[in-house]
């Protein structure tokens, strides 16, 4: 009398659905963790601001810096108002979007000098005088609207989910704006 063969199927998982789980999960974690970040970055134990904190304010610094440079020449070419108020006051939005209060216009200084601010990463925001020409003052916004925009695009690799999606619209609409000063200027 023959024997019957074992049967050849494990009793336990398969080795296809354990390598599917492990991905899976794997999958789960990396996309959490960026919301993990965010809660454990908003502010450590020993008080010091987050990446994405200082992120936040260095980018409200920096818009407040651009919104002053439209005022600038907007005070030295009132010709330009209807031209540069659309721009300036999308500036002001972005200074609100980073979580900033827009600051009183400052009189221009007499040089465009910028010295670099503490982390050396980005130049303290200083007012510069309003060039002569109102195409060299357009170029001038042109020019600072682009330099912001590959910054922010820069550093948008470098912090968390929502922030990044922020960066990345105001970086986009800098380049816009850049483009339409340049443009004009033609």
């Amino acid at each position: 009398m023959p024997f019957p063969l074992p049967s050849r199927t494990p009793s336990g998982p398969r080795r296809r659905s354990l390598l599917a789980s492990a991905a899976g999960a794997a999958l789960l974690v990396g996309c959490s963790s960026g919301a993990g970040e965010r809660e454990e970055g908003e502010g450590s134990a020993s008080g010091s601001p987050s990446v994405a904190e200082r992120a936040r304010a260095r980018a409200a610094q920096e818009s407040n810096g651009l919104v002053a440079r439209y005022d600038a020449v907007l005070a030295g070419h009132p010709a330009l108002a209807v031209r540069l108020a659309p721009l300036r006051a999308e500036a002001v939005r972005h200074v609100e979007a980073f979580g900033g209060v827009r600051k009183a216009p400052a009189a221009p200084t007499p040089s465009p000098t910028v010295s670099p601010s503490a982390s050396g990463s980005a130049p303290a925001a200083v007012v510069p005088a309003a060039p002569v020409t109102e195409k060299d003052a357009l170029s001038g916004l042109a020019a600072a609207e682009r330099a912001l925009a590959d910054r922010r695009a820069t550093q948008l690799l470098d912090v968390p989910g929502e922030l990044a999606r922020l960066l990345a619209s105001v970086a986009a609409a800098g380049a816009a704006h850049a483009y339409l000063l340049t443009e004009g200027a033609r």
